[in-house]
């Protein structure tokens, strides 16, 4: 018994470190600007800390990409010499990171105003309701936040490893800073959107507790009071809205994150083939830690941004089965009864889905799709550049 509750702290207190970090962090590289007013209990927008971000990113934005370095890295070098397509990809794909990045970041800056009645209306359900109405611990909660946490240090580490691993490479410094506070600040910006829906999600599992411990109750012939059913279907429609808004503010930012994570996998994954088709050209530790690893992180961090929408969207289906249950109690008042079928008319019409400039769902089905077409474009550029995998042997 004292095991399980000592993990259950420890993974309470971690989650908790993780959201502090994130926040710290994001206020010191600009990201977050907004105050908190510890009376009203409301976060206020700082025209201050939004001109800070602009400065601080776009300085960096321009120190990243100043310093004309690619001859550091040997492997590249001999790469794209002897196959001209891995570079035009390879150029595509940092015009591509280039774009994602400014958009990101003034786009975030640009939404402030609406970010911030989001977060305010999150934090007034908070305080007001939900916190009355938790029954117990929701794990997934604190582990989908630690895994973002972690996700953004295998990330960064990720990209230490590549950039100094590869033998004989000439090292910048302060261009490798430059370049990794970046990808930094547009990790943590996604980051902000999967912890809010990661929140959604919590209010979202407090309430199907809330209506499981209302059907139990029911079935043992207690008394259910008709306003708890209309006060849930009001929280239950107010997340559902707050979600759509969410979306709305993120899906550029998120879509071209994406598209960045996709475009890279196929680089590294061609990159990755010339390497395994010529291995005696180059060091198994390139073959075994560095490329391979690179992939294993972007997918998973695909991935984990994925199962966030998709926990959403399950809990929110899961409402509806739960509704059903009172089908089978007998005995109900008119009024409480009258309530429910409001509840299972509105999630009969209304559900849960982070949708993206109104294209596509985020979720399961989605995210195979993705990852299979990021799949299939490495396939299909080993088979139209077949004939340059191979490198000759010099004279």
């Amino acid at each position: 018994m004292l095991q399980p509750k000592r993990e259950h702290r420890y993974r309470q207190s971690l989650a908790q470190f993780t959201l502090k970090a994130t926040l710290y962090g994001s206020w010191v590289l600009g990201l977050f600007p907004f105050t908190f007013d510890s009376k009203k209990r409301q976060l206020t927008r700082s025209k201050w800390l939004l001109v800070y971000g602009l400065i601080l990113n776009l300085t960096l934005m321009v120190l990243s990409v100043l310093p004309d370095t690619d001859d550091h890295n040997s492997i590249k070098v001999e790469v794209f010499e002897r196959n001209p397509l891995v570079k035009q990809i390879e150029t595509l794909v940092e015009i591509i990171s280039m774009i994602a990045t400014l958009v990101t970041h003034l786009r975030t800056f640009w939404k402030s105003r609406e970010l911030v009645v989001i977060l305010n209306e999150l934090l007034m359900l908070e305080n007001r309701h939900f916190k009355k109405l938790i029954l117990g611990d929701c794990h997934l909660f604190d582990r989908y936040v630690i895994e973002k946490g972690l996700v953004i240090i295998c990330e960064l580490a990720s990209s230490f490893l590549i950039y100094f691993g590869i033998p004989d490479g000439r090292v910048v410094y302060y261009e490798a800073f430059c370049i990794y506070i970046v990808q930094l600040e547009v990790l943590l910006v996604v980051m902000h959107f999967h912890l809010a829906v990661i929140f959604i999600y919590r209010f979202l599992w407090i309430i199907n507790g809330q209506l499981l411990s209302m059907a139990s109750a029911l079935r043992r012939g207690e008394r259910v009071d008709p306003k708890r059913i209309q006060r849930l279907l009001w929280l239950y429609g107010r997340l559902l809205d707050l979600n759509t808004r969410l979306a709305d503010i993120y899906d550029i930012q998120v879509i071209l994150f994406l598209a960045t994570l996709l475009s890279a996998n196929i680089i590294v994954g061609h990159v990755l083939v010339i390497c395994w088709i010529n291995i005696n050209r180059f060091s198994l530790i390139v073959m075994i830690l560095l490329f391979p690893q690179a992939l294993v992180i972007n997918f998973w961090d695909i991935w984990l941004g994925i199962a966030t929408c998709d926990l959403a969207e399950t809990t929110s289906r899961k409402t509806s089965t739960i509704l059903k249950l009172f089908n089978d109690v007998e005995g109900m008042d008119k009024e409480l009864e009258q309530r429910l079928t409001e509840f299972t008319l509105f999630c009969s019409h209304h559900r849960l889905t982070t949708c993206h400039l109104g294209l596509f769902d985020i979720n399961y089905e989605m995210g195979f799709h993705m990852i299979i077409t990021n799949i299939l474009y490495v396939l299909f550029l080993v088979q139209f550049d077949y004939m340059n995998l191979k490198f000759k042997t010099d004279d």
